[in-house]
């Protein structure tokens, strides 16, 4: 039977909630969202979350064809690698991919800002303070507090897009058969900030994304468009190096003093300040499934959270939005056919990225530096360049291959992986791996 809603309503107007439903109103549909927090285009709201992120391929498309790429081109800064400093001050750069190939240092506020002013000129009605409660999953009924009281909507539709603790995940969750786990890794994070020098200029490359690895914990920055760096620290919660541990102004600077001395000048007297502004949060991975019951389905972070490590949470997310608008443009607006595609076809990627990124975390604090990883990189590298349609590193798949799946890249990456330990464990590689035989590699990919 043909199923063509009429109304859909969208729990959350964060960075997914809001693309959705630009490209949801733009099929014709009569969208409304219902968010529990304030219009940060009007109000100053903080929580916790990054003000930066990294926007790459996969996250672009979507946005192109919700037609909000124009405006976001000036909001932008290109990130063509990383800078790993090591604890003497040393710079090493490593490219993301071809030298062309960059991800893009992008404001979480900004571009959920432009998201919103988007959706409302598609015609999509936002409310704000609006805290669903209850969920009719089989009614379609929602219930929101608001500042004068309480109310019942009716939605042919209902889109949970509220984050990894979605309510409308919480209210799925109670119905048979519903399978969900989450996992939260040992190391939390706190936000820092880098000010511009006394010119107004960046005191590091504005266009890499910089990581100090230190083995069991690391700190990255982020470049701004108002020329400072966002800095994060992770950090375990418990252990000798750990947030419990750092309890006054000198267990601070002891931990920079030791671990990053180049970056305690950078952030000068702020430092202090922002490590009691800022709180320290967790990261968490969230698996469910299904993603749909009924007319009710989830998306993004409320159906897939994952940890930052790849830079891919708001990417998987918007491309949530553009898989799912292709579905709809396959079955030609049945959504009785939509839903369960979706998540079908959705899943296997969902898992695949949430894995990716609590592996490259490992990757980011404990490898960039080393010296096996480096030369295994420059073999890859080299690789890439003499047979590009072949072999490509895993990170170029999932960032710059936005027609690839996840999961697709994530096989690849696994049979590549195998491949290269065995080049590793030759005793000469590290000093003559350029006499390779690098199209019998290539090859072993058959």
């Amino acid at each position: 039977m043909i199923y063509k809603p009429k109304t859909i309503a969208i729990l959350g107007a964060g960075l997914v909630g809001s693309l959705l439903s630009i490209l949801l109103a733009r099929r014709g549909y009569k969208v409304a969202v219902y968010e529990r927090g304030a219009d940060m285009r009007t109000e100053n709201i903080g929580g916790g979350k990054s003000i930066n992120l990294a926007l790459s391929n996969r996250g672009w498309l979507p946005l192109t064809r919700a037609g909000v790429i124009d405006t976001l081109e000036d909001m932008i800064i290109p990130m063509k690698g990383r800078m790993m400093h090591d604890v003497s001050g040393e710079l090493t750069f490593h490219h993301y991919g071809k030298e062309e190939q960059a991800i893009n240092a992008i404001s979480r506020g900004g571009l959920n800002s432009v998201l919103m002013d988007k959706a409302e000129e598609e015609g999509v009605e936002i409310h704000f303070r609006h805290q669903c409660f209850d969920i009719d999953l089989f009614q379609n009924k929602v219930r929101l507090k608001h500042e004068k009281g309480v109310k019942s909507i009716d939605a042919d539709i209902i889109i949970g897009a509220d984050g990894a603790f979605s309510t409308v995940r919480a209210a799925i969750q109670k119905t048979d058969r519903f399978n969900y786990s989450q996992y939260y890794i040992p190391h939390g994070y706190k936000e820092l900030r880098i000010p511009p020098d006394v010119s107004g200029d960046f005191l590091l490359d504005k266009n890499a994304l910089h990581i100090w690895p230190r083995r069991s914990f690391m700190l990255i920055a982020l470049p701004n468009k108002d020329v400072s760096f966002t800095v994060t620290l992770f950090l375990p919660f418990h252990g000798e190096v750990s947030f419990e541990n750092i309890r006054s102004d000198n267990d601070i600077s002891n931990l920079f003093d030791e671990y990053f001395p180049d970056v305690l000048t950078l952030l000068g007297k702020s430092l202090y300040d922002d490590w009691v502004t800022n709180p320290t949060s967790s990261l968490v991975t969230v698996k469910c499934y299904p993603w749909v019951r009924n007319k009710t389905m989830l998306i993004g972070d409320a159906a897939h959270a994952i940890v930052p490590f790849y830079g891919q949470g708001m990417n998987c997310g918007f491309e949530d939005c553009r898989v799912f608008n292709d579905i709809l443009d396959e079955c030609d607006d049945n959504w009785n056919i939509a839903l369960e595609k979706y998540q079908t076809q959705r899943k296997p990627d969902a898992d695949a990225i949430a894995d990716l990124a609590l592996q490259n975390f490992v990757e980011m604090r404990d490898l960039v530096g080393d010296e096996a990883f480096l030369v295994r990189k420059q073999i890859e590298d080299r690789l890439y360049d003499l047979y590009p349609d072949k072999w490509i590193p895993q990170y170029s798949m999932v960032t710059f291959n936005e027609q690839m799946r996840y999961s697709e890249a994530f096989e690849k990456g696994k049979k590549q992986k195998a491949i290269m330990d065995k080049i590793m464990e030759r005793k000469d590689i590290f000093r003559n791996w350029e006499l390779l035989d690098f199209e019998d590699i290539v090859n072993q990919l058959r």
